[in-house]
């Protein structure tokens, strides 16, 4: 499955910000692959947030500086407004989520084929995860729910990563434990948040740390969502 290897570790970074050339050097430093999750209608668009009690800033990258900094990694769809899709209708949910994969297919002169639901909570349903795999060209959508497993997804339109980022002690203990696992079956070590979260908690050393702590094992596979995927 995996150039027959039984252990595999990808990313997923939604948003699309500033903070992602920096997280990509990173990741590139360490031969770690990402899924990047876009939205179409904010390109260029400056703005700040406050995380952690710190304010951070929440600039997207221009069109242009996004086709050159996700080079070698997957870009997915994270709908065109990034709106709370369970209180959109049907039609506004499937323009929402197919505009935004199209949109990104131009940008970057590739097929887009993955979905991060946008927004915190119960960010999908069983209606918009139905609409997302009936009426859009999206061969898999994640979640935010963090399982503390390496199953791999049972539904690829629920996909459930292993760990949100910032839980810093957590993502460590289980890069402990998935590095030390011998086992016959698949295992998928899942990694979710956003890079401007690396401002917020000041995380940069440790998330490098974490990047070379996991990379380079002749046992692990590195790819991005759907290459993890093999679709």
């Amino acid at each position: 499955m995996w150039n027959e290897k039984k252990k595999a570790i990808t990313f997923s970074f939604d948003d699309g910000v500033s903070q992602d050339r920096r997280l990509i050097e990173i990741l590139n430093r360490y031969g770690l692959k990402a899924t990047f999750n876009i939205n179409s209608g904010f390109f260029g668009e400056k703005g700040e947030l406050i995380r952690n009690g710190v304010s951070v800033r929440h600039d997207k990258l221009t069109r242009q500086e996004a086709a050159r900094v996700y080079e070698g990694h997957e870009i997915a769809a994270h709908t065109v407004s990034h709106p709370f899709l369970p209180k959109l209708s049907d039609c506004d949910v499937i323009s929402q989520v197919e505009q935004d994969r199209l949109a990104l297919a131009r940008v970057f002169g590739r097929e887009i084929v993955g979905l991060a639901y946008p927004c915190g909570g119960a960010n999908h349903d069983a209606r918009v995860e139905r609409l997302v795999r009936e009426q859009t060209g999206c061969l898999y959508a994640r979640t935010i729910t963090s399982t503390g497993t390496f199953d791999l997804p049972k539904d690829r339109y629920s996909w459930n990563p292993t760990v949100y980022y910032v839980e810093t002690d957590e993502i460590f203990a289980l890069a402990k434990r998935f590095l030390a696992l011998d086992s016959e079956e698949p295992q998928l070590f899942y990694i979710w948040g956003h890079a401007y979260e690396l401002d917020a908690w000041d995380f940069w050393d440790r998330f490098e740390e974490f990047c070379r702590m996991i990379g380079g094992r002749d046992d692990i596979f590195y790819g991005t969502n759907r290459e993890v995927l093999g679709i």
